[in-house]
């Protein structure tokens, strides 16, 4: 194929494959990938050399690249042209109580999906799921991230206790506590009151912060507590609607 691909190249290319790696990117850059990757091109794709898909590092934008080599030995596909320039993800954090399995991963993918930039599990006094698997996380992130169409994988953080959380918080970050009691600002006036500046969003587990745990946490400076209305909702889903409505207000949605 020629170094210089043509239009029609182009839009055949369009809505391919997209892969994370992590090597860098650039033209003529040739990249090995994975033994997954390479299982799911060759055998379940059926790709052969000469066929296109497009690369993402989370640094050096997306690129075109053809398969150069393709055997039980792997998979080489040689950068041919960037698609799309480095962008910057808005600056977005999610601190959560982990869930049941199935919901954990529903919320790491849409999460990804929505654009945050940072997950953090948080461990409270109500949290029925005592271990995490940054595996499983990590691999449903970029799962979403390829799928999505965004340039970044947000970052898998090591679960971390409520009260740890807390004593290392950047000060200057906002943490945007999803309170279902008492008197708070909606998540609508936070978000606008925090826009252009750093922030992050606090939800808890299915049975809801422990009463000295809001306590703790009203009295920190950086923390807004937040309503999400009249309905009690459930974790996952405070902590999607939370992002969807950051994301509308203050993010990229803007």
């Amino acid at each position: 194929m020629s170094e210089e691909l043509n239009e029609t190249a182009l839009a055949e290319a369009g809505g391919k494959t997209r892969l994370y790696v992590t090597g860098d990117l650039g033209e003529g850059v040739a990249v090995t990938l994975d033994e997954g990757q390479t299982h799911y091109l060759l055998h379940v794709l059926r790709a052969k050399p000469g066929n296109l898909v497009s690369l993402f590092n989370g640094r050096d934008g997306e690129w075109l690249a053809e398969i150069t080599e393709g055997s039980k030995r792997g998979v080489i596909a040689t950068c041919r042209q960037q698609i799309d320039v480095q962008r910057g993800t808005p600056d977005i954090w999610l601190a959560f109580a982990p869930v049941k399995k199935t919901p954990s991963d529903y919320l790491v993918q849409k999460a990804a999906e929505l654009g945050v930039s940072v997950l953090q599990p948080v461990f409270t006094r109500r949290t029925i799921v005592s271990r995490i698997n940054e595996e499983r996380m990590a691999a449903n992130a970029v799962e979403a991230a390829e799928q999505s169409g965004r340039l970044t994988v947000p970052e898998i953080r090591t679960g971390v206790t409520l009260d740890k959380l807390l004593a290392g918080w950047p000060r200057e970050r906002r943490l945007l506590f999803c309170d279902e009691g008492g008197d708070a600002k909606t998540m609508t006036q936070a978000a606008r009151e925090s826009r252009g500046g750093p922030c992050g969003i606090l939800t808890g587990p299915e049975g809801g912060f422990d009463p000295a745990e809001r306590a703790a946490l009203r009295a920190l400076p950086f923390v807004v507590p937040v309503s999400l209305g009249p309905r009690i909702l459930r974790a996952d889903t405070a902590a999607l609607a939370s992002l969807a409505i950051w994301q509308a207000v203050a993010g990229d949605w803007s």
